[in-house]
């Protein structure tokens, strides 16, 4: 009987994993293509595709009203929510983190090519081996460091060679800037995965993950609100329908791509949470490192975005770096036997 439990366990654990590895790789490359795709053709409100990132946390209600409807039928009485006072103000905390990072990445994501921006976009793999040492202890391992030199010449190489890389009508300044900004949102995220981990771990109840999908809810909320307050400053809700009138596309595919850009952004941070959950904290920055070259050739059909030879050198870089990582994970975890805690405390609902 244990042993159907156990293996009823390992086979929701693959499910889930598989799934939420899908929407992180469904989000994390349709996102930044419809994002760069708004600039490209005229979209200028910086305040306004920041709010894009989170904006369709209430997507979530589907999923939790199943859940709360499905616990019901055996418990009457079970509550409508799983979240405790201290995991409501981690999840606000770290939604406004959210909130800073998305104007940060949407405001570089203005002056950078998607194809640039997502190679700056895969130093967040350091940032978070960093903070995931001093917030987890997550040991440092040569492999790591290696991976870490490797996606800092990566970006190295990107920075010595801006000028040939710059749109048409991005200033030196412009790009400098969205250089900048797009390595700050790096760094930020960095922080923000290991700080939802932390926020797992010190739960002080059992992680199911409905409670994952209150905590993303919870996030995107706070995180939809602090870019609400900075549409209202900028007065970006009086301006989209002046925007949708100029947009070059035209007005119907303005909307559309606001719209799927919500949904597919939303897709990326629940399947990054759910990862996390399911796995940890690497797998989430693995996944998303192994995109670039997805996203770069994206960028390149879609966007006719230019591939130079140094934009070639710091994808390799990347992927050298992504690699390095990756193995020297697999050969920790080798040696230390670690198995998920998700196949010994799963709950689904």
């Amino acid at each position: 009987m244990a042993e159907n439990r156990d293996d009823l366990s390992r086979r929701i654990a693959s499910i889930l994993t598989i799934l939420n590895c899908l929407l992180l790789c469904l989000g994390d490359t349709g996102g930044p293509i419809l994002l760069r795709l708004y600039f490209l053709h005229g979209g200028r409100r910086q305040w306004l595709s920041s709010f894009l990132e989170t904006a369709g946390f209430p997507l979530l209600l589907i999923p939790l009203s199943v859940s709360y409807l499905h616990r019901r039928r055996s418990n009457p009485s079970t509550p409508f929510i799983h979240l405790n006072t201290r995991l409501l103000i981690a999840s606000a905390i770290i939604g406004i983190l959210t909130g800073l990072d998305d104007y940060l990445y949407a405001y570089g994501l203005d002056f950078l090519p998607v194809s640039t921006a997502i190679v700056l976009t895969a130093t967040h793999l350091g940032f978070t081996a960093f903070f995931a040492f001093l917030i987890v202890r997550q040991r440092f391992t040569p492999f790591s460091i290696n991976a870490i030199a490797l996606l800092t010449v990566g970006a190295g190489v990107l920075a010595l060679h801006a000028n040939g890389d710059r749109p048409d009508g991005v200033s030196a300044a412009g790009y400098w800037k969205g250089f900048v900004l797009t390595i700050g949102a790096a760094a930020l995220y960095g922080l923000v995965l290991p700080l939802v981990e932390l926020a797992y771990a010190k739960a002080e109840r059992v992680v199911s993950y409905t409670l994952v999908i209150e905590m993303q809810f919870v996030m995107g909320f706070f995180s939809t609100a602090f870019c609400t307050i900075g549409m209202i400053v900028n007065k970006d809700f009086q301006a989209i329908e002046g925007e949708a009138e100029r947009y070059g596309l035209g007005e119907r595919k303005y909307y559309l791509v606001l719209v799927w850009c919500a949904v597919f952004w939303q897709c990326f941070f629940v399947g990054a949470v759910g990862v996390i959950f399911c796995v940890n904290t690497l797998l989430a920055a693995v996944v998303v490192a192994s995109l670039i070259p997805v996203i770069e050739v994206l960028g390149v059909v879609f966007l006719h975005e230019k591939f130079s030879g140094e934009k070639a050198v710091a994808l390799i870089l990347s992927l050298w770096g992504l690699a390095s990582y990756s193995y020297g994970e697999y050969r920790q975890r080798k040696v230390i036997q670690i198995t998920p805690n998700i196949l010994n405390t799963l709950h689904l609902f």
